[in-house]
């Protein structure tokens, strides 16, 4: 795990709840320059296939992810880690926790998209095992930027930092 100049931590990875909404919401319009709205976050959570989860340090929200599940892979929607927890190793347990999801004989891999602009997720999704696959021309509505098209694969992981065992409460 990574850290620059800043102290690594174990962070409690659970479900998202409704009164976590207001954290989470924080940390989206403090990390991205087009946020989701909570109605954005709520008719995602309110389909089967959509999952939340929370990271949580003393009691306070210090990151989240959203993602849906698929037939054959997982599909990262939102991601994002509050400024002053990030290079601390929170993304990467969140990242530990989703590839533990993993298998050969199931899902088998994790897809996400990532802005062209966004350089520093670019490089923390490429450390923890990820590959950009291609690149999506005109991806977003509210932009005209492009996006790559990351993938880590369940081969990947297999041997790499990523595993987790999911035996544990709190991911480290």
């Amino acid at each position: 795990m990574a850290t620059v100049g800043k102290e690594a931590f174990c962070v409690n990875i659970r479900w998202l709840i409704r009164r976590d909404m207001p954290e989470v919401l924080a940390i989206e319009k403090q990390g991205f320059e087009f946020p989701w709205s909570e109605e954005d976050f709520l008719r995602c959570l309110r389909q089967r296939n959509c999952i939340g989860m929370v990271a949580e340090h003393d009691e306070r929200i210090v990151g989240f992810m959203i993602y849906e599940l698929h037939r054959s892979r997982l599909h990262v929607l939102n991601f994002a880690v509050r400024a002053e927890f990030r290079r601390r190793g929170v993304g990467t347990q969140m990242m530990r926790r989703l590839a533990a999801k993993l298998s050969q004989q199931r899902r088998d891999r994790i897809l996400l998209e990532v802005r062209e602009t966004n350089l520093p997720a670019q490089l923390f999704f490429r450390a923890n095992g990820f590959r950009a696959i291609s690149l999506l021309r005109d991806y977003y509505e509210d932009s005209p930027e492009d996006a790559y098209l990351m993938q880590l694969t369940y081969e990947s992981t297999a041997g790499d930092a990523l595993v987790d065992d999911g035996s544990r409460r709190r991911a480290c």
